[in-house]
């Protein structure tokens, strides 16, 4: 089995899946900055349901950023006390990566712009390809740019069909009017999904390994201004 945690947003979310990826519980809470109160008694609720443990889970799969600064840094202090404390592997997710997830569940798309609001007029973005299997690919890098700043991959210059999907698209005067889903916004089924795709691919790592990313390097001296 695999656990699933999400945080990097303002809200709280956890799963458990099998290895198959059926989904076996889930839990999901809205209250903004209390995912400090809510992350371990949802944890313990999921395991519970399924009447099982932290040591028999193969994997802990944790949305590791851009994001929120605290729900990041609560997100993998928490996977990495669970990750050590049971000699678990863990599976860093891009919170990027998971927005865009989610958004296929509304809209099928083979190119996806993620834009998310980084405040202090700058947003996150990163591009992905869907190729055959459903899978989503990173074309080029994740970035934190100001609105002005962002721009299409060199090779989508001219697609009309790409779909830019999160909070940050409307902060954008460029960004397609006609092909975009603002509300899009990861939970951990969608980290759940992207870990497990992961854990196959032999792409897990050390509890050590289970680094934030923030994308702002100064983000603790800015931690102040990101509430405005």
């Amino acid at each position: 089995m695999l656990l699933a945690l999400e945080t990097a947003n303002d809200q709280c979310s956890v799963a458990l899946v099998d290895l198959h990826g059926r989904v076996l519980a889930t839990r999901h809470d809205d209250r903004a900055r209390e995912q400090t109160r809510l992350l371990l008694p949802m944890v313990d609720a999921v395991l519970a349901e399924v009447k099982t443990s932290l040591p028999q889970l193969s994997a802990i799969a944790f949305s590791r950023g851009p994001g929120s600064f605290s729900g990041i840094r609560i997100n993998a202090a928490v996977t990495q006390a669970l990750a050590w404390a049971h000699d678990l592997p863990v599976l860093p997710i891009s919170t990027l990566q998971a927005t865009a997830q989610a958004a296929l569940l509304a809209c099928l798309a083979d190119r996806i712009m993620v834009v998310l609001d980084a405040r202090m007029n700058e947003v996150y973005v990163a591009a992905y390809q869907r190729d055959h299997a459903g899978v989503l690919w990173l074309v080029g890098d994740e970035q934190l740019l100001a609105y002005s700043a962002v721009q299409l991959p060199t090779e989508w210059q001219h697609d009309a069909e790409v779909l830019w999907v999160g909070s940050g698209v409307k902060l954008l005067p460029h960004a397609s009017k006609n092909h975009r889903l603002e509300q899009a916004s990861a939970n951990a089924l969608q980290v759940a999904q992207l870990g497990l795709h992961a854990y196959q691919a032999g792409q897990a790592v050390s509890a050590l390994q289970a680094l934030p990313v923030y994308l702002r390097d100064d983000a603790w001296k800015k931690l102040a201004e990101q509430g405005r």
